[in-house]
């Protein structure tokens, strides 16, 4: 998202271009499938995770361009709020201790981060909505210097027509309008890619989505946002609203959102780039001067810009990705479900949840997405969103079943199963899903331990409460021992 364009109106004429420029960029793709001209041996993983930046007292710190200029860091980069940055670890092959690599650099480079950004003021927060986070920062004047976080927001805002409607129904309500789509960088998430052949793409992003709502239930950590306790996974809900580009109207004549869990199971990866370019227009329609057809015929990958950078444009909870390594084409699965945080061993053990159970869907005789229909598996996830741990699900042949009993009884032996198929050591394997095991018997992820203690300080003003809870959970995130053994 963050990929640098320049600031720039659009003519008629740039979108027409543009359209005809994508769906060549399609045609192009459909013949490099056929041809199999893709990376498919010994596929790479992944992780991207965001972070929030607060002061002293627990408050938004908008100063990501100072943070990044103190850390001098590559792998950190801008993101869309000035409270916002990123970190992009090194892919890592999982049978040659991938999660324990992923473990220790992000580790590494969190602390060193932190070491540095804290001399501008800034300190690093892994949590998915920053609780402290007020209206005032909801305001176009927060969104990053990088033109095109400016540029998206205008096209998103010119689209819809009018200002964007927030509206999320928990414990408690909220109900509040922005002109802008910063509540979108209040949103901040792990995400986590899989390398796939063109083959097996379509089975990894319909597990995927299968397990969705396992990942949320489980991984739930953004209980409050301006100050409500709302869903468990107010991500979930804010995102899909704060991107909307389609007005009430649009929406009654059942208009696709940008922000979109998909509609259907797939066939080929080339279903879901056939959608993108069938359903949505574009947004930040810049066209490129290579010619993919030729690059192609010449013997050349190309970049197929239009179609990248399009696809960057629809928010997909499980992102299809084509990209290039090395001068060789990849396809990628970019689980994008997750929170951020609670502490990095937190996120490895989701991290190795999400790549244990994908695998062993892959690999079952019967798919998971064969017995079950989409809308169970979409219901399922915002159902999972909203209640967290908590949350029953419908599961094939259970029927309605709490998530920790699902887990804890058929989930976790199918991740043990998945992760040999890696090639994940039988240690780590066992000390990361040990901790995914034991959030289930506590019944305890970083949602309800943030909405726990916030109860626990209801005679306190409700900010001041906020940012004594999240000054308590940065402490214990500083700690890197998991969520569920916090006091």
């Amino acid at each position: 998202m963050g990929e640098e364009v320049e600031a720039q109106e659009f003519s008629r004429a740039d979108r027409t271009r543009y359209r005809e420029k994508v769906r060549r960029c399609l045609d192009v793709f459909a013949r490099m499938l056929r041809d199999e001209r893709f990376d498919t041996d010994d596929p790479m993983t992944g992780l991207e995770v965001e972070l929030n930046l607060v002061d002293e007292n627990g408050d938004p710190a908008l100063k990501n361009a100072e943070a990044l200029e103190a850390i001098a860091d590559p792998n950190f980069v801008t993101e869309l709020g000035q409270f916002n940055i990123e970190i992009n670890v090194p892919p890592a092959k999982l049978r040659e201790g991938g999660l324990t690599t992923f473990e220790d650099t992000l580790r590494e480079s969190l602390n060193d981060a932190e070491k540095q950004s804290s001399k501008v003021g800034a300190h690093m927060v892994t949590i998915g909505v920053l609780p402290t986070l007020a209206e005032g920062h909801m305001a176009p004047g927060t969104i990053s210097a990088n033109p095109r976080y400016r540029l998206l927001s205008e096209q998103i805002m010119a689209a819809r027509g009018e200002d964007i409607s927030i509206s999320v129904v928990g414990p408690e309500r909220l109900v509040t309008t922005a002109d802008s789509i910063v509540p979108e960088a209040a949103c901040t998430s792990m995400q986590l890619h899989v390398q796939t052949s063109p083959d097996q793409f379509a089975a990894y992003w319909n597990a995927s989505q299968a397990i969705a709502a396992i990942q949320l239930a489980v991984g739930a950590n953004s209980p409050y946002l301006l100050g409500k306790e709302l869903w468990r996974e107010t991500r979930i809900p804010l995102f899909e609203q704060a991107t909307d580009t389609r007005s009430e109207e649009l929406k009654a004549q059942g208009v696709r959102p940008r922000v979109w869990f998909g509609e259907r199971w797939i066939n080929s990866v080339f279903d879901l780039f056939e959608e993108n370019v069938r359903y949505f227009p574009a947004l930040l329609p810049i066209t490129d001067d290579e010619d993919p057809l030729e690059v192609l015929e010449d013997g050349g990958t190309p970049e197929l810009h239009e179609l990248r950078l399009h696809n960057g444009t629809i928010y997909r909870w499980n992102r299809p990705v084509y990209d290039i390594a090395l001068g060789v084409p990849h396809l990628r699965v970019e689980n994008r479900v997750l929170a951020a945080g609670p502490t990095v061993s937190d996120m490895m053990a989701n991290a190795a949840l999400y790549f244990g159970l994908v695998r062993a869907f892959v690999d079952s005789q019967r798919p998971l997405w064969s017995q079950m229909s989409f809308s169970a598996a979409e219901e399922n996830f915002h159902v999972a969103a909203e209640h967290g741990i908590e949350a029953q699900i419908y599961w094939p042949r259970l029927g309605q079943v709490r998530v920790t009993e699902l887990v804890l009884r058929r989930l976790l032996p199918m991740a043990h199963e998945g992760l040999d198929s890696w090639g994940v050591a039988a240690d780590v394997r066992d000390r990361l899903l040990g901790i995914i095991e034991q959030r289930c018997l506590e019944g305890t992820n970083g949602a309800e331990w943030f909405a726990t203690r916030m109860h626990q300080r209801s005679d306190l003003d409700r900010y001041d409460a906020l940012r004594a809870t999240l000054l308590d959970y940065q402490r214990n995130m500083h700690s890197n021992e998991p969520v569920h053994t916090w006091e």
